[in-house]
């Protein structure tokens, strides 16, 4: 039975090529020309193209990313198509696929892909993951996982991903969750199941939230400001179990006392915060209402206090759904 899988193109490097007289690689390929480079690779799938944009993902939005979540959506109550792929810049896309899988309810396979090489690279990497995603879509083995990321015959858990490397092309990694599957030709095997904690039914997104990184002797002037600029909410990646500065710990405090939400996550790239230290570490921390995101990543904390807010949460129900999801 022939599947139908909806081909969703954004842009990114699967979809750039050099420019020989200025040396800029830019997204410039359409989803038609996506498809063409496939061959004959795929059989038993009919691929039907929506060309939503054409970027490099650095330049993406948060209410694009909620744009195309909810362009995905259209597309999966369509009861023609049988499951989605993303083509995305490798930049941000482990921050749309974590939005698409907050917002989407739905069995159908969600796959984002993209590639680490460009599209007129003799050995570019987009037209084997193009495949390996569709195959993934196609498959009934992929229903119910959540939004998928795939890359180098490996899937991943959107919550979990995250790009590890610049530019090899085995740069997505799951840490220390791993990945979900892979693809071996025309198979799709699944080697675990995500636990997933729910889906946020939000009709729009906040955009302004800011990430703060730390480093030794931090200055409070970056909170400070965000806050004197109306942000509405703030996310720190902070040090080892969830630890900042004394001017970062006091200034966060402030912030929430003033009703800003403010979510701890670690620069550390496993493991999971938690309040333990005293003294300005993060005890004290949560102790004055920081909000500790387990072991979501900064970006990750990001994209889901976005939604939190757009769905017009205050800070209490914020708290208790972003220890849900941190889990």
């Amino acid at each position: 039975m022939t599947k139908t899988v909806c081909l969703i193109t954004t842009g990114g490097t699967i979809a750039s090529q050099k420019n020989a007289s200025t040396g800029h690689v830019t997204a410039k390929l359409g989803g038609s020309e996506l498809r063409a480079s496939l061959g004959s690779r795929l059989t038993g799938v009919e691929l039907v193209v929506d060309e939503f944009m054409t970027v490099g993902s650095f330049a993406l939005s948060l209410e694009d990313a909620f744009a195309l979540a909810c362009r995905i959506r259209d597309h999966l109550a369509d009861p023609k198509i049988d499951g989605v792929v993303v083509t995305h810049g490798t930049d941000t896309m482990e921050e749309s696929a974590y939005m698409a899988d907050l917002l989407i309810d739905s069995e159908k396979p969600v796959v984002f892909t993209g590639a680490q090489r460009a599209a007129d690279e003799p050995d570019g990497d987009g037209p084997r993951n193009i495949a390996d995603a569709v195959r993934i879509a196609a498959s009934e083995t992929a229903r119910g996982l959540g939004v998928l990321l795939c890359f180098e015959q490996e899937f991943h858990a959107a919550r979990d991903v995250t790009k590890s490397h610049t530019s090899r092309t085995d740069t997505f990694i799951s840490a220390e969750h791993g990945k979900l599957g892979e693809v071996d030709g025309d198979l799709v095997i699944v080697h675990r199941r995500p636990v997933g904690a729910g889906k946020i039914p939000a009709t729009r997104v906040e955009p302004d939230i800011e990430i703060v990184k730390l480093g030794i002797g931090t200055s409070d002037r970056f909170l400070r400001f965000a806050a004197s600029e109306g942000m509405r909410g703030i996310v720190i990646e902070g040090f080892g179990r969830g630890n900042a500065t004394p001017a970062v710990t006091a200034a966060a405090i402030d912030l929430v006392k003033s009703g800003v939400p403010v979510i701890m996550t670690s620069r550390c790239q496993r493991g999971r915060v938690k309040p333990i230290y005293g003294n300005g570490g993060g005890k004290t921390l949560a102790e004055g209402g920081v909000i500790f995101a387990g072991d979501l990543s900064s970006q990750k904390a990001r994209v889901l206090l976005a939604m939190l807010l757009g769905f017009g949460l205050g800070i209490a129900d914020i708290r208790r759904e972003v220890e849900r999801f941190g889990l």
